[in-house]
């Protein structure tokens, strides 16, 4: 039963599974997905009173946090408890030609080191792409309210036209940034 879980599941098993997966939480909770808005519970948490935005009764939303807590838990036991011997990623040829084109040599893990890792912070794409993209990315959750996740499987599945904009706009985003800012930031500043 291990080996089966250690290998790549295919799209038809995950994907009805984490389908699946948010009509159980509106059984058993009554609500849906609500990662993005634990960081908001735990601003609360920790500085009460301070803003206007963060005096709410925090506590009636601790199934996030022990939500998100779980989240990191599994991501914890997945890496290292259940972590595969062979942590070689497949990454079809023609995206390693592109990638090798952009000057990135590592492919060997998740991420490639040269862009996310602690000796890219001492970079100017480095720093752009992680404490910019991280900025940009924790900004537009909360003025989206929502993430990607959240808008792409709780949204969608809900048929809420403001999660159907949201995706839309995260994969044209996706795209304009993949195909034109990441090739101009490396090329220009690398």
């Amino acid at each position: 039963m291990i080996e089966g879980i250690l290998q790549p599941w295919p799209w038809y098993v995950a994907g009805p599974l984490i389908g699946l997966f948010l009509p159980l939480l509106y059984y058993l909770l009554g609500r849906g997905l609500s990662v993005s808005s634990s960081f908001q519970d735990l601003c609360a948490a920790s500085i009460p009173g301070r803003l206007d935005y963060f005096r709410y009764d925090w506590k009636r939303n601790l199934w996030r946090l022990a939500f998100v807590f779980g989240i990191l838990v599994g991501g914890v036991l997945a890496g290292f408890v259940l972590a595969a011997p062979d942590s070689t990623v497949a990454i079809a040829e023609a995206t390693r030609s592109d990638l090798l084109a952009l000057g990135i040599e590592d492919q060997s893990g998740l991420v490639p080191r040269q862009l996310i890792g602690w000796e890219a912070l001492g970079t100017l794409p480095g720093l752009i792409i992680i404490v910019g993209g991280g900025f940009l990315v924790g900004f537009g959750t909360r003025y989206a309210d929502g993430c990607t996740s959240g808008h792409g499987i709780t949204g969608l599945a809900t048929l809420q036209l403001p999660s159907v904009l949201a995706v839309i706009g995260f994969f044209a985003g996706g795209l304009v940034a993949t195909h034109l800012l990441l090739p101009a930031l490396l090329r220009g500043l690398g």
